[in-house]
C-alpha cells in the first residue's frame, strides 16, 4: 500500500482539493457567477469577474442545481446552498416553454434568446440538477419530475424526429438522427443517481440499456477505443464517423461505469471498464507537452484535436483516483502522479494574477488574457468527488499505519 500520490500525503492532497474548492472555486462563484436575485448562473464572465452579459444556458443553470444540491447533501448543510439550487430551479422552470426541449439560451429572467436549437443534453442537466436536489430536501415531487424528464428523453432519443447537430467533424454532414455516446452517458449518470437513492426498476432497465450501448456497440472492436456516434440502429457508421473517437468523453463514460459496477458490486463489470479506462487514458496522453487530448478525428489516420480542455483532465483525475480507492493499483498511482502535476502546474491562473483554472487552450496551453466562460461543473465535481475518494483513502491509510 502506498502512502503518497502524487508525492503527498493523503492529508496534504486532501488540504490541496480543498482549497481549491472551498477558498478559490466557490468565494468566485458567490462573488461574480450566482445571479443572487434572479436564479441561475452568469457564465459569461471574464476572469477578473466582469459579466460579458447576464445571459444563462440550460446546461450551466442545470449543472449548477446539482453542484450547489450536492454541496449541500455531501458536506455541509448551508441554507445558501439550496436557496442557490432553489432560484436557479425556479428561472428554468420559468424559462421552459411549450417545447419539449428546454431552451438553449435565455436572458437574465428567463426569456428565450433563440441562439440555436436546443438538444436533449439540456434537458438531462435539468434532471440531474432536480434528482440532486429532491435528495437534499426531501420533497419527492422533484424526483418525480426529474424521471419524467428523463424518460421523455429517452423517448425523444428513440424517435425517427430526434436530429443532433455537431460539430466536432467540419467534413461531414452535422445534423443527423445518431445514437451518441454523450447521451448514453448522462443518462447512465443520471439513473446512477436515482439508484444510489432508490431503487427502480425501470430505471434499473435503463442503466442496464446504456451499459450495453457503450460497451457493445460504441467500443468499435477494430480498435477497441469507444466511438462518440452510431447510426440509429447501433450500426457504425459508414460516412467516416466509425473513426471518430471523442475520446475525453469515453473516459469520462468508463469511470461512470466503474462507480455503477462498485454501486452494483459487479467486479467483472468493474474490471471491464478499469481496464478500457486505462487504456483509452494511455492512447490520449501527449507524451510531448503532458495532459490528455480530448478528440481524436480519425484512429486509422492518427488525425487529432491538438487543443487541451480542462474537463478532460479532470475526468481522467476522477478515474484514477477512484481506481486508487477501490483497488490500491500501482498503474493508478503512476498516471495520476503524471496527471496531476501536470494539470496544477499548468492549468491555475494564480500565477497569471487571476482566480480559478484555465478551462482550454492550445497543445501547449500558451496563456491567453482573455476570457469569455468561467466552467460552473465540471471543476467541482472533479473537486468535490476527489475530496470524498481521498476521505475514504485516508481513512484506511489511518487504519493501517495508525494516525
Amino acid at each position: 500500500m502506498h502512502i503518497k500520490i502524487a508525492g503527498f500525503s493523503a492529508d496534504e492532497l486532501l488540504k490541496q482539493y480543498q482549497e481549491n474548492l472551498f477558498n478559490d472555486f466557490l468565494p468566485f462563484m458567490d462573488e461574480y457567477i450566482i445571479d443572487h436575485q434572479y436564479g441561475g448562473f452568469k457564465c459569461n464572465t471574464d476572469r477578473s469577474g466582469n459579466n460579458i452579459t447576464n445571459n444563462k444556458r440550460t446546461w450551466f443553470d442545470g449543472r449548477g442545481v446539482w453542484v450547489y444540491s450536492y454541496l449541500y447533501n455531501n458536506f455541509k448543510k448551508a441554507p445558501k446552498y439550496l436557496e442557490i439550487a432553489n432560484k436557479t430551479i425556479d428561472l428554468l422552470f420559468k424559462a421552459k416553454t411549450d417545447s419539449e426541449l428546454w431552451p438553449w439560451s435565455y436572458d437574465q429572467f428567463g426569456n428565450d434568446l433563440k441562439e440555436r436549437s436546443p438538444d436533449i443534453y439540456g434537458n438531462l442537466f435539468v434532471a440531474e440538477g432536480l434528482i440532486e436536489y429532491s435528495i437534499a430536501t426531501g420533497d419527492v415531487s422533484y424526483m418525480h419530475q426529474a424521471k419524467n424528464i428523463l424518460f421523455n428523453c429517452v423517448k425523444l432519443y428513440d424517435s425517427e424526429d430526434y436530429l443532433y447537430d455537431f460539430d466536432y467533424r467540419p467534413d461531414v454532414s452535422t445534423i443527423r438522427k445518431p445514437r451518441v455516446l454523450g447521451h448514453w452517458m448522462i443518462m447512465l449518470s443520471l439513473s446512477k443517481s436515482i439508484l444510489k437513492h432508490e431503487y427502480d426498476a425501470d430505471i434499473e432497465a435503463l442503466s442496464d440499456r446504456c451499459l450495453d450501448a457503450l460497451l457493445n456497440h460504441h467500443l468499435n472492436p477494430e480498435f477497441g477505443l469507444m466511438v462518440e456516434f452510431l447510426e440509429k440502429d447501433l450500426s457504425l457508421p459508414k460516412d467516416g464517423l466509425d473513426q471518430f473517437v471523442y475520446i475525453g468523453h469515453a473516459i469520462e463514460s468508463l469511470w461512470m461505469i466503474m462507480d455503477e459496477a462498485i454501486r452494483r458490486n459487479d467486479h467483472a463489470l468493474f474490471n471491464k471498464s478499469c481496464d478500457l479506462f486505462k487504456y483509452h487514458v494511455e492512447v490520449a496522453w501527449d507524451d510531448v507537452y503532458g495532459g490528455v487530448f480530448h478528440g481524436l478525428e480519425n484512429v486509422n489516420e492518427n488525425k487529432w484535436l491538438l487543443e487541451k480542455v480542462l474537463w478532460a483532465q479532470q475526468e481522467v483525475l476522477i478515474g484514477l483516483m477512484m481506481i486508487i480507492e477501490f483497488t490500491d493499483d500501482e498503474w493508478a498511482y503512476r498516471w495520476f502522479d503524471k496527471a496531476y502535476n501536470h494539470v496544477i502546474n499548468t492549468y491555475p491562473l494564480e500565477k497569471h494574477g487571476y482566480r480559478l483554472w484555465n478551462i482550454g487552450g492550445d497543445r501547449k496551453m500558451t496563456f491567453q488574457k482573455e476570457g469569455i466562460r468561467i466552467e460552473n461543473y465540471h471543476t467541482p465535481r472533479h473537486l468535490m468527488l476527489n475530496i470524498q475518494l481521498l476521505n475514504k483513502i485516508k481513512a484506511k491509510w489511518d487504519e493501517s499505519y495508525g494516525k
